[in-house]
């Protein structure tokens, strides 16, 4: 009995490793889209928001089934109950990247910024992403922590974003509307990153039965309106 259950957490692992790279590969070409201006790749990664939604449910799925088959215990239960809970953010990250893929498909034009930041904040989400997951799977503590410390980073990134299009706004008023519009696609990419670090959080909770950070996620769900976040300790 408990190999066949080792063999379904090694699956649902494979499942949530594999919504993980779905969820890469919108971040990477939703920022491609925007920042290239490809209204062609931006309708595919608003089509792709439903394959991601798919995988949510079938991960879903799994879960209950062997929360309800197995009826599992301690440390194990953790594992079940987080990997629902981490699904959730991972749903709400490829939501975040059709979103941004509906910003470009608005724009008639970008603002002379620099692209930079943008693309930085969109690789260091994915990366953030990538590690809450293995984090899980390889039962890293390290390896969550440094995603929970990454977070200040991406805030840091949206900040000078936001910076050089308020100063872009007054040197230039008539772009104000584009300015405005990229200012919402960056928002997205820092929530993307909170969404990641919610992740490594349960990452956390399953391996240890604490929360971590706590007050920290109270901060992101005050920016997210309403994100997943859990104030409890097992």
């Amino acid at each position: 009995m408990r190999k066949q259950y080792d063999m379904q957490l090694q699956r649902l692992n494979a499942e949530l490793i594999h919504m993980g790279e779905m969820i890469r590969e919108a971040i990477s070409g939703a920022v491609s889209a925007l920042l290239e201006r490809d209204d062609e790749k931006a309708r595919r990664i608003i089509g792709f928001d439903e394959e991601i939604d798919h995988q949510e449910r079938l991960i879903e799925q799994m879960c209950f089934k062997l929360l309800l088959s197995q009826q599992p215990v301690a440390a194990d239960l953790r594992m079940v109950s987080s990997a629902l809970k981490m699904i959730t953010d991972m749903e709400r990250i490829g939501d975040h990247a059709a979103d941004i893929s509906e910003i470009e498909l608005m724009l008639e034009r970008l603002p002379p910024v620099s692209n930079a930041h943008l693309r930085e904040m969109a690789t260091q989400t994915s990366v953030m992403l990538i590690r809450s997951l293995e984090a899980f799977v390889e039962k890293d503590e390290r390896k969550a922590g440094w995603v929970i410390d990454q977070d200040d980073v991406v805030d840091d990134l949206f900040t000078t974003v936001k910076q050089e299009l308020i100063g872009q706004i007054r040197t230039s008023p008539d772009s104000g509307e584009q300015a405005a519009d990229l200012l919402m696609a960056a928002k997205y990419f820092e929530r993307i990153g909170d969404h990641a670090t919610n992740i490594a959080e349960w990452a956390v909770y399953a391996m240890t039965g604490r929360r971590a950070g706590t007050e920290a996620c109270r901060v992101r769900q005050e920016k997210q309106a309403g994100g997943a976040c859990s104030s409890y300790d097992g």
